[in-house]
């Protein structure tokens, strides 16, 4: 794989699982991305998204992996692709890690991959244990930590998350002490290239590694570290694979993404994502449903797909913000068991 190649404006990658958001920036910044998603996976509204800004988007499915590893062999041959990059998680991670490696477009091998899902076991921290997402970079072998994210929670007794904060409200030494186990972990398994996000539990005894996978962190926390720190993580991805090192500032303020905490039901009326589209201190928001689509309940992962993102001096200030999006937030649901 040509990592360094000086030709950013013919960079051309083939990306599994890539958000839109991720698409475009790479197309913005010169490379030629063809997209591969199973559309059973893909949401609806995100679709058309990343076709615009694709060379190609290509649909298969993945529960068929010898048809996927056969997607990506039959494109990289075509088109002269320079990189193949897993942007999801799953099953399907370790397949095309393999045909990449094989083809000679990975620099990192399957068996980090392996180590990678392998590394942290099961979670058994109990659920009121503090969490933090740590994003890094991993640029020629050598990683670098982004940024720390909390999370928020329901508090007990299920402590479901409900939103994440950055930069996570954390002492210099508990930062240092966060980023050396997740360095470590990252070099043990052999990740060469390529971003990653780990769950760490904050333990009285010091940090546990619950998850590392080698992607960017999802329910929008490449954005969180763009308000807080000015720092383009998904650009990154793209100047890493041309061997650039990144520089990363300080955080100047705290972003937070709250997702809309709804009763499980059918949606029947919604007002408000107007007044919370035009707040000064919101960066971002999502409400994927419409009229008659079923609310999903509270922990729910697909509870995330809908959600503000908002900015602001102190920790308290952008709780403050969430609630008030939450609040211009009127939605009628009949309950699921009417």
């Amino acid at each position: 794989m040509c990592a360094h190649s000086p030709r950013s404006s013919q960079f051309k990658l083939l990306m599994v699982m890539p958000s839109h958001q991720l698409v475009r920036k790479g197309v913005e910044m010169g490379f030629r991305i063809w997209s591969v998603w199973d559309p059973s996976e893909l949401e609806a509204d995100f679709a058309p998204r990343i076709e615009d800004a694709s060379e190609q988007l290509l649909l298969t499915d993945f529960t068929d992996e010898a048809g996927l590893r056969e997607v990506i062999t039959r494109t990289a041959r075509r088109h002269g692709i320079d990189a193949v990059l897993h942007c999801g998680h799953g099953s399907t991670v370790v397949p095309v890690a393999q045909e990449a490696w094989r083809l000679g477009l990975s620099p990192n091998p399957p068996g980090a991959y392996e180590r990678l899902q392998l590394c942290a076991g099961a979670d058994l921290s109990p659920a009121e244990i503090p969490r933090v997402g740590v994003e890094t970079l991993t640029v020629d072998g050598v990683h670098h930590v982004v940024g720390m994210t909390a999370q928020r929670t329901t508090g007990p007794p299920h402590f479901f998350v409900t939103g994440h904060l950055h930069p996570a409200p954390l002492t210099d030494d508990e930062r240092k002490i966060i980023g050396a186990a997740v360095e470590e972990r990252l070099t043990a398994s052999g990740y060469r290239s390529g971003p990653a996000t780990t769950e760490v539990a904050l333990e009285v005894d010091g940090p546990r590694i619950v998850s590392c996978r080698a992607q960017l962190g999802a329910d929008r926390i490449p954005l969180l570290v763009d308000i807080a720190r000015g720092f383009d993580l998904e650009a990154a991805v793209f100047t890493g694979l041309l061997g650039s090192t990144p520089v990363v500032p300080s955080a100047s303020r705290y972003a937070e993404v709250g997702f809309f905490l709804l009763p499980e039901g059918r949606l029947e009326t919604y007002t408000g994502t107007e007044d919370i589209a035009v707040s000064p201190w919101v960066r971002g928001a999502r409400f994927p449903y419409a009229v008659g689509d079923r609310i999903p309940p509270v922990g729910d992962p697909r509870a995330r797909r809908a959600y503000v993102v908002v900015e602001g001096d102190t920790p308290e200030i952008t709780r403050e913000r969430v609630a008030k999006a939450r609040q211009d937030l009127v939605a009628d649901i009949r309950p699921a068991s009417r």
